[in-house]
């Protein structure tokens, strides 16, 4: 089983090398850690530098923002199928689809409340 060392023992470990001019052979016989995880950590902090190591369930800033790109992506393609099926549910009944003139700041008028819960329950 892998061992997990978490970001403290990381950084320090690399500041031996860094600051203390230590060799990686060196602290890793001292630290009881393979060579490679330790050039490993290095690269790591190299190209992520404070970042670097986020920790067990925890991304990266970058991640992070693609992530929450991706869910917000598939929520706008399930908002457009559920408007997709409503659009055909008007076609198929014969609906009125036209827009009633009033101003954005009027509450919507009686018939629409009623039309959209219609929707809402035959969708859900």
């Amino acid at each position: 089983m892998t061992k997990k060392y978490d970001k403290e023992f990381k950084l320090q470990t690399i500041r031996l090398i860094e600051e203390e001019g230590k060799s990686i052979a060196q602290v890793a016989r001292e630290m009881g850690l393979h060579q490679n995880t330790i050039y490993r950590w290095i690269a790591e902090y190299k190209q992520d530098g404070h970042h670097a190591f986020p920790g067990s369930g925890q991304l990266k800033p970058e991640d992070k923002a693609l992530r929450d790109l991706q869910k917000r992506i598939r929520d706008l393609e399930e908002e457009n199928e559920i408007l997709k099926m409503a659009k055909h549910y008007f076609a198929k009944t014969g609906a009125d689809l036209s827009i009633h003139p009033r101003s954005p700041l009027q509450a919507p008028c009686r018939e629409d409340v009623h039309c959209f819960s219609r929707i809402q329950k035959r969708l859900l």
